[in-house]
């Protein structure tokens, strides 16, 4: 299953120049407390002490962005710990030090060997310092990253459970077993043995249901005969006034979420006239990648306005399993969806 990466939290410019003012203000305070007694060493102060922090702040920051981007915590955890940490270092002691050169050249007037000297005695702090900060970096980073990778997980149980829930209750709905019920009672009294396949394959069709409520993914051939079992009970019901036309080659290493086929079928007949004069025809098959399902579209002049519920829900799966997406084209004549196949199955 895939684990999508945990994204950064967004960059506030806002909260970067007030942060950064207050924090130079505080250290000029503890530090250099004298600068407040004077207005030209105040904001010489400031800028100094705003110029340290804004580089050390902007740094982690950045740095973070991009390792999230390229380096996630859960897939590489001592990479990203080694790269972090290493990362930081570089960043905290190389900024410290250009800032310093600068400010000594700037203020003092001091060239850069000449304020080496003061700044030499310093820098083995800034890298304690630096040390610090990035460990905790990489611990938050890290709990950060697992606790959001918890919280998704759940989620995606949460809303594979709905979809499993809704995928058997639209199964058993009342009006499928009572078109189902009210063809069956035909066939007992006009032809015995057709009504004793009917229900052989009605039971097929339920036990199948039953089966794949604990199944996150189910084989192409799985799939493939439980929509035999499902098109039998249709071409029972409605004769010829419905075509079916399954024409795929089922493979042992394709997967599909467990009754997407049904439900796309379901719909065609479900939003689509069908009947001697407008008879439905409905194609299954495989093309590339992915699975076709293709039906005459002929809307139904008085019935339920579809709410695209469905492939939504299908999608929502989908996503769970694979990057590709679910293909809807429609037109006057025509509606398909183009589903992929999936290849393995990703826990």
């Amino acid at each position: 299953m895939k684990i999508s990466s945990y994204p950064s939290k967004p960059f506030s410019i806002w909260l970067f120049i007030i942060g950064n003012a207050v924090l130079s203000l505080v250290i000029l305070f503890v530090f250099f407390s004298k600068a407040y007694l004077n207005p030209e060493r105040l904001i010489t102060g400031f800028i100094w002490s705003y110029a340290i922090c804004a580089t050390q702040w902007a740094g982690p920051v950045f740095i973070n962005i991009y390792l999230d981007r390229h380096i996630q915590w859960l897939d590489r955890p001592i990479t990203r710990t080694f790269a972090e940490i290493i990362s930081l270092l570089t960043w905290s002691v190389g900024s410290f030090i250009a800032v310093q050169l600068i400010m000594y050249y700037l203020v003092l007037h001091q060239p850069p060997l000449v304020a080496w000297q003061s700044i030499s005695h310093s820098v083995i702090y800034t890298l304690l310092i630096s040390l610090f900060i990035s460990l905790a970096f990489s611990v938050v980073g890290f709990f950060r990253a697992w606790r959001q990778s918890v919280l998704s997980e759940a989620e995606l149980k949460s809303e594979m459970m709905t979809y499993k829930y809704n995928s058997l209750r639209n199964q058993i709905n009342p009006h499928f077993l009572f078109n189902s019920f009210n063809v069956l009672s035909e066939l007992v009294y006009d032809d015995p043995t057709q009504a004793v396949k009917f229900i052989r394959e009605m039971s097929d069709l339920f036990r199948y249901v039953l089966d794949c409520r604990d199944k996150e993914l189910v084989s192409l051939k799985e799939e493939v005969e439980f929509m035999n079992s499902y098109t039998y009970l249709l071409k029972t019901r409605f004769g010829d006034k419905l075509k079916l036309k399954n024409d795929i080659d089922p493979a042992s290493d394709a997967f599909l979420v467990p009754m997407t086929l049904q439900l796309l079928v379901e719909n065609a007949v479900k939003h689509n006239e069908v009947s001697e004069k407008f008879p439905l025809t409905v194609i299954i098959r495989q093309h590339g990648e992915y699975i076709e399902v293709e039906n005459v579209r002929k809307p139904k002049q008085v019935g339920e306005e579809s709410k695209n519920t469905g492939l939504s829900n299908i999608s929502q799966q989908y996503g769970f399993f694979t990057d590709r997406k679910i293909e809807v084209k429609a037109s006057e004549t025509a509606f398909l969806v183009r589903i992929p196949i999936i290849q393995m199955i990703q826990k």
